[in-house]
């Protein structure tokens, strides 16, 4: 039987038409991998968390709207047929881009992916001696290339991490920023698999992660599958974990960071870094560059997504837990303060205070490495 490491979190399948994920929902009861061949499809699949963590959602989307626009049937394609040709393929690329972009709006990774392939697409806009196959070729290469940039820089952002800490430490981490969130390695557990492969013998304690328990069915499930001596417990208890000392560093992944380092993360994650910073635990966000949105000043201007009450009052319960007509306050994120964060961790280095300049200090080691101008504006 197959360990949940050995499945692609997200692949593609180009002769079928189609994107294929884990059903993250079903697990760890079932492993189940799941075709999306259709924009609903692929639109839910991201929306009800059957794909989730934001680099794997903004993988998905590359894939998923590289299969929508290869689907589009074009008569005569030609070079001499170009403009006419393009006019259509245009067409249906941006309703579809807009349609995804719509499934989570807290993760930015969804919105930078879809960017990028739309650069690609317009990149071909106006030369003529490219055919739509041509064209979408194009297309399936970058996300492709996604992909393998998202194994690249989970790598290097485990390498970052990993010298923050030291042989035998105890690790604490909420939500699931995981292989199950990335497609290998993950953000916040990147640390913890090197970690791993050179005996440093971590001890982590993962959080629930309530009302969604992605530390329960998610990062506890990978991790012991990987032989990593890991500890469950509820959300409410790693303050006295802490207290106790059993805690020398928390690593955390994110859907979002502000340009002053404000950073959006699974409901639960700022009460987490308010209890380190009581106990002098240092906090760390561990974010790809394609995380940081230096667009926005601030946390106070991320989007939360509010969820449906159900996941509440009823989910996981064999009846319902909450009376009837209660009301509901169910947002997926919270926003972590700058000051309660002692480093955020990219493919590029650490980030420390004051975040308005480092990480403009990363971004100018991306596009040194780059070439181009790398802002997520």
């Amino acid at each position: 039987m197959k360990s949940i490491l050995e499945y692609e979190t997200v692949a593609l399948l180009d002769e079928e038409d189609a994107v294929q994920i884990i059903d993250q929902t079903k697990l760890p009861g079932r492993t189940e991998l799941i075709k999306l061949k259709t924009a609903q499809q692929i639109w839910d699949a991201i929306y009800l968390l059957q794909v989730r963590g934001a680099p794997a959602i903004g993988v998905c989307a590359a894939m998923g709207i590289y299969i929508l626009t290869k689907k589009v049937k074009i008569e005569n394609d030609t070079p001499e047929n170009h403009d006419v040709n393009f006019a259509v393929l245009e067409q249906e690329f941006e309703k579809q881009k807009v349609y995804l972009d719509s499934s989570r709006p807290t993760a930015v990774n969804l919105s930078w992916a879809l960017k990028r392939m739309e650069k690609v697409f317009f990149d071909c806009k106006g030369q003529k001696e490219m055919t739509m196959a041509q064209v979408k070729e194009r297309l399936r290469g970058e996300a492709e290339e996604i992909r393998r940039e998202d194994i690249d820089v989970c790598r290097r952002i485990g390498e970052y991490g990993l010298a923050l800490v030291k042989p035998g430490d105890g690790i604490l981490t909420h939500c699931n920023a995981g292989k199950l969130a990335a497609i290998r390695y993950g953000t916040a557990t990147a640390p913890v698999y090197l970690g791993a492969e050179r005996g440093y013998d971590f001890h982590v304690y993962a959080d629930e992660t309530r009302p969604l328990l992605q530390g329960a069915r998610l990062t506890a499930y990978e991790l012991q599958a990987a032989g990593i001596d890991v500890t469950l417990q509820c959300d409410n208890m790693s303050a006295s974990l802490m207290r106790e000392g059993r805690i020398q560093a928390v690593f955390v992944g994110c859907d979002r960071v502000a340009a002053n380092g404000d950073t959006a993360n699974k409901i639960g994650t700022s009460m987490v870094a308010i209890a380190a910073k009581r106990y002098s635990v240092p906090f760390y966000v561990c974010a790809p560059t394609a995380t940081i949105d230096m667009s926005i000043p601030g946390g106070d201007q991320i989007v939360i997504e509010q969820r449906k009450p159900e996941e509440v009052t009823g989910m996981w319960y064999a009846q319902r837990m909450a009376s009837e007509g209660v009301k509901v306050y169910n947002p997926a994120f919270d926003v972590t303060d700058n000051d309660l964060i002692a480093g955020i961790v990219t493919e590029f280095g650490v980030a420390r205070a004051p975040y308005t300049e480092s990480l403009r200090e990363i971004f100018r080691k991306k596009e040194e490495r780059s070439g181009e101008r790398a802002y997520n504006l």
